[in-house]
């Protein structure tokens, strides 16, 4: 992001602002050494009990994070919101990931290794997803059924072009439906029916998408194939990611594109 940021290394009291980068923190060792997680840091079940809970992505308890004295805070760009980090970055060290794509998530984890001196076990949980998404590619079949993948309802929204799940679609084999669009933008039934794709996905985050939902959107869309998919797998992008190519394989198949 073009930030300078100074830590002391390796840091021994770090913060976590997003849950996709708590799990790779625990998975690299450094559970001990994390001493604040937000309330959505899932992973491992253990986070939220072994460190002090400093809020939400999107709305931090300032008083808790004093209180936890971080040497080193860690953010993402389109998680967390600017004013927050602004703010954090006024008392403490705030190292942020911008990730739109494979490359950058390989890239976080990497670099998330070396400030924290885990990079004997960052760089090869990085090539093993790295290798685990190159065997996808390999198997993957041409040419890619359309899909539209949603990530909220009333009003629906979709993950749409320059976002870390749109590359993650591509990756599973198939083309977004709502490629034009960018983000995450708004869609009504009406342009859904018009555009037609060939399969919807529901995403399980972060609106709890479930099998109650399908039938809804099959009136929308009769011909379409309609899945409900794990999102955390499409739109995490730390160490969860080790179990994402399979995830994507085994979805390939249950929908019939190859």
């Amino acid at each position: 992001m073009g930030r300078r940021v100074v830590v002391p290394f390796p840091p021994q009291r770090i913060i976590s602002l997003v849950p996709s980068q708590t799990e790779l923190l625990f998975d690299l060792g450094l559970g001990n050494r994390v001493v604040g997680v937000t309330k959505f840091c899932i992973y491992p079940p253990t986070a939220r009990h072994s460190a002090s809970v400093i809020g939400g992505t999107k709305n931090f308890d300032f008083a808790k994070i004093k209180a936890a004295q971080p040497d080193l805070i860690i953010g993402n760009k389109e998680e967390n919101y600017q004013e927050g980090i602004a703010q954090l970055a006024q008392h403490f060290p705030v190292w942020m990931s911008d990730i739109v794509d494979l490359p950058a998530a390989l890239d976080m984890i990497r670099r998330v290794g070396d400030l924290t001196a885990k990079t004997q076990l960052a760089e090869p949980l990085a090539a093993e997803i790295k290798h685990s998404f190159d065997k996808l590619r390999l198997a993957a079949a041409a040419p890619l059924a359309t899909a539209a993948y949603f990530i909220w309802r009333k009003p629906y929204m979709v993950a749409a072009s320059g976002t870390f799940i749109d590359d993650m679609l591509r990756r599973a084999g198939f083309r977004n439906a709502f490629a034009g669009l960018g983000r995450y933008p708004e869609i009504t039934p009406e342009q859904l029916a018009r555009v037609a794709p060939a399969h919807i996905f529901l995403s399980s985050e972060p609106y709890p998408f479930g099998e109650k939902h399908v039938a809804e959107f099959q009136e929308m869309c009769p011909a379409a194939k309609i899945q409900v998919v794990d999102g955390e797998l499409f739109s995490w992008y730390g160490s969860r990611l080790r179990l994402s190519a399979a995830y994507f394989q085994g979805l390939r198949q249950a929908v019939g594109t190859e």
